[in-house]
């Protein structure tokens, strides 16, 4: 024998895999096509703000160990905020808002990192050169900053825009 299932059976937890299955194809399930790259590029950015953004190697011959600037004593605070953003907007199912939750935080923190690395070459150059090093903490938020940049285009080019019809 068959079983048929009806309307109520298919609303309950059944019903939520079919949902989340079509809601890939649509983008009006739960996740859109640049969930998995939002919710990794968030996440990076989450961490990076926490690990050392700048080591500091002139204080290694007075005091006897390099100074570290970690992310949360500076940009960092910034790059955690923006790295909830878009790692929240990993699981917005509209399109123009899923893009802006992926572009502003990557162009954000893009130019953050860029004027880490800027101000890091600028000291070094005033300085010996190496006494100033980028950290993990910057490298993972300008990687971060990519892939969010790279998902919100995938989004603009593949996701298909409902009001244009």
């Amino acid at each position: 024998m068959t079983q048929v299932k009806s309307a109520a059976e298919d609303r309950g937890l059944a019903g939520v895999a079919a949902r989340l299955k079509a809601g890939r194809g649509s983008g009006f399930g739960i996740f859109h096509p640049g969930s998995w790259a939002m919710m990794i590029a968030g996440m990076m950015m989450i961490f990076s703000a926490f690990l050392p953004w700048v080591y500091v190697t002139l204080t290694q011959e007075i005091v006897g160990e390099s100074f570290v600037l970690r992310g949360t004593d500076g940009p960092g605070v910034l790059t955690l905020a923006v790295g909830c953003l878009a790692f929240g907007g990993a699981f917005i199912p509209r399109r123009r808002l899923a893009i802006g939750h992926a572009a502003v935080p990557g162009l954000v923190v893009a130019g953050i990192v860029l004027l880490q690395v800027w101000n890091i070459i600028a000291a070094s150059l005033e300085t010996a050169w190496g006494s100033f090093l980028p950290g993990m903490g910057l490298v993972l938020a300008g990687g971060g900053a990519v892939i969010l940049i790279r998902a919100a285009l995938k989004m603009y080019r593949q996701w298909p825009d409902p009001a244009k019809g």
